[in-house]
C-alpha cells in the first residue's frame, strides 16, 4: 500500500485526448465529478493515463508473475465476480483451494498420513502468510509460558537483516521484538551460528529465508536446524523454525530436490510461499502450510455461520477474489512437476547467460550465487566516475526497470543492481539488456571524461582570477550522493 498524496500540479482537472470525442469538459482530479460521462470516455481517459506506466515485462525489479496463458486468463475473468469467502455458495472453489494446499504441502514434504489432509490456507501474498505463521508461533509460545507460570510479554523473533519488510511489519504490528543478525560484506544472508547465539527463552521462532531479496541466495536451513536442535537439548527450550520461501519455494523442489530445507527438517513447523512469484500466478496469491494441526492453535481459527454453514477462517482479511486461487490450481495441474522443472531450468539458464554477459564487460562484481533464485545482482568495481544509480536511471531510456539499492546494516556501503529472471524473460532479452548496459557504460565514461576536461579548464581560468564553478562531474556526484542517502534511509524490501 502507498499512502495517498496529491501529485504537484497547477491543473486540478483531468482531460482526455481522444476522449474529447465524448466529453468536452475536463474532470476534477481529486473529487468525484458532478455528472456522469460515457463509458467509452471513462475507458479512454484511464487507458491514456496508464500508457505512461512502465512495461510489466520489462520490470526486472519484480519477482511477481507478469504473463500467463490465455486459457488461464479466461478462467480468471470468468471467476472475477466470485467472493472466495462465500465457501458455501462456491464449494468447488473452496475444494480447489484445498487441493492446492495439499499439493503444495506434499511438494514441501509435509508428514501427511494417508487418512489426513494438509493444514494450510491461501492468502493474498506472502506478507499475510507470514503474519498468520507469526501469530501461530506467538500464541503457542504464550500458551506454553502461561502453563509454566513464566512471563509472556516479551516475545522475539530471530532473523537475518536481509529479511523482507513484511517481517518488520509483523514485529511492529503484533509487538514482537525483531532480533536481526547483521550482514557483512561478501556474506549477505543470515549466519546460522550467529542466529542460534541470539536465541533465548523468549524466542518464538527463527525465520530462515529461502531466496534472499538482495541476492537470491538460499540460507542454510539444514545447518540452522542442526544447531538449534543442539541448543534446544542443552536448554530445554523448543524453539522452532519458520521458512520464508516466498521466492524459493517453487524453485528448490525442482532445481535442487536433494536440498533439505522443508518439512524433512524436524524443527521446521511452517512454510510460506508466494504463488504470484515462481508459483507463476498473477499478483494476489500466497500460501502458508503448517507441519501439523498441533502447530496451528485452534483458538486462532474463527467459525462463522452467517453465510449459510459453519465455516472456519484464519485470515487477516475477509472478502477476497477467487480468481488467483483458481489460477494457481490451473498452473499446478497444467504444468505438473515436469512443467515447473522445465520453466525453472530455463530461468536458471537465462540467468547464467545474463551473468556471463555482465561479467564479460569487466566492469562489475557479481554478488549473486549460481544456486538460488534465478537473478543476477552485481556492483560496480569502480564507482568513482558514476554509480549504479546512474546506470539504473539510464536503463529506463531503453524501457528497462532495473533497481539499484544499498545493502542493509553493516554492508550499507555496497550498492548493487539486481535483475530478476522470470519465465517471460528470454535469452534474447538477456543479450539485449547486456548490450544496453554496455552502451550506457560507454556514454557515462564519455560524460565523465568530458567533466574532467571541464574541471581542468575551470581550474586554469581560476588562476587568472575567475571564480571557478562546479564541474559537471562534481554536480553529478552530489546528485548521486543525495539519492544514495535517500535510499539508505529506506528499509530494504522487494516487490
Amino acid at each position: 500500500m502507498v499512502l495517498s498524496h496529491a501529485s504537484p500540479s497547477h491543473d486540478e482537472t483531468l482531460s482526455g485526448t481522444f476522449a474529447s470525442r465524448y466529453v468536452r469538459e475536463p474532470l476534477p482530479r481529486y473529487r468525484m465529478p458532478a455528472k456522469s460521462i460515457p463509458r467509452e470516455a471513462a475507458y479512454q481517459i484511464i487507458n491514456d493515463e496508464l500508457m505512461l506506466d512502465g512495461n510489466p515485462r520489462l520490470n526486472l525489479a519484480s519477482f511477481v508473475t507478469t504473463w500467463m496463458e490465455p486459457e488461464c486468463d479466461k478462467l480468471i475473468m470468468g471467476s472475477i465476480n466470485k467472493n472466495y469467502v462465500d465457501m458455501d455458495e462456491y464449494p468447488v472453489t473452496t475444494e480447489l483451494q484445498n487441493r492446492c494446499v495439499n499439493m503444495i504441502a506434499h511438494l514441501f514434504n509435509a508428514p501427511i498420513k494417508e487418512d489426513e489432509t494438509a493444514v494450510g490456507v491461501g492468502t493474498v501474498g506472502s506478507s499475510e502468510a507470514i503474519m498468520l505463521a507469526g501469530l501461530a508461533f506467538k500464541r503457542k509460545w504464550q500458551n506454553k509460558r502461561k502453563e509454566q507460570g513464566k512471563p509472556y510479554d516479551k516475545p522475539n523473533i530471530v532473523t537475518g537483516a536481509n529479511v523482507q519488510v513484511c517481517w518488520e511489519k509483523f514485529a511492529r504490528y503484533f509487538e514482537v521484538e525483531l532480533k536481526e543478525v547483521k550482514l557483512s560484506e561478501g556474506y549477505y544472508v543470515m549466519d546460522p551460528v550467529k542466529a542460534v547465539e541470539m536465541v533465548d527463552e523468549n524466542t518464538i521462532c527463527v525465520a530462515a529465508i529461502l531466496g534472499s531479496t538482495l541476492t537470491g541466495e538460499f540460507e542454510d536451513v539444514k545447518l540452522l536446524n542442526d544447531l538449534l536442535t543442539e541448543k534446544n537439548k542443552e536448554t530445554g527450550w523448543n524453539v522452532p523454525i519458520h521458512v520464508d520461501a516466498a521466492s524459493g519455494g517453487f524453485i528448490a523442489p525442482f532445481l535442487y530436490p536433494e536440498l533439505e530445507w522443508d518439512f524433512r527438517l524436524p524443527l521446521v513447523k511452517s512454510i510460506n510461499v508466494s504463488g504470484h512469484k515462481y508459483g507463476l500466478v498473477y499478483a494476489g496469491v500466497g500460501w502458508v502450510i503448517w507441519r501439523s494441526k498441533e502447530d496451528l492453535p485452534e483458538e486462532l481459527i474463527f467459525h462463522i455461520n452467517y453465510l449459510g454453514t459453519d465455516q472456519p477462517t484464519f485470515t487477516l482479511n475477509f472478502s477476497k477474489g477467487s480468481s488467483q486461487i483458481i489460477a494457481q490450481y490451473y498452473q499446478l495441474i497444467r504444468l505438473g512437476l515436469e512443467g515447473y522443472k522445465d520453466i525453472m531450468e530455463n530461468c536458471k539458464g537465462n540467468a547464467a547467460v545474463l551473468r556471463e554477459g555482465v561479467a564479460a564487460t569487466g566492469r562489475f562484481d557479481i554478488l549473486s550465487k549460481e544456486t538460488g533464485v534465478p537473478l543476477v545482482a552485481f556492483s560496480l568495481k569502480d564507482s568513482s566516475k558514476f554509480s549504479v544509480f546512474d546506470i539504473s536511471e539510464n536503463l529506463r531510456r531503453f524501457g528497462w526497470i532495473v533497481p539499484a539499492y544499498t545493502m542493509p546494516a553493516n554492508a550499507e556501503h555496497v550498492a548493487v543492481l539486481r535483475v530478476v529472471i522470470r519465465e517471460d524473460f528470454s535469452r534474447s532479452f538477456s543479450e539485449r539488456l547486456v548490450g544496453d548496459i554496455q552502451k550506457i557504460l560507454h556514454e557515462l565514461d564519455e560524460r565523465a571524461t568530458h567533466a574532467v576536461t571541464v574541471v581542468t579548464a575551470t581550474a586554469a581560468q581560476s588562476n587568472d582570477g575567475v571564480v571557478a564553478k562546479k564541474s559537471v562531474l562534481e554536480i553529478e556526484r552530489e546528485v548521486a550522493a543525495h539519492w544514495r542517502n535517500v535510499v539508505k534511509k529506506k528499509k530494504t524490501g522487494v516487490c
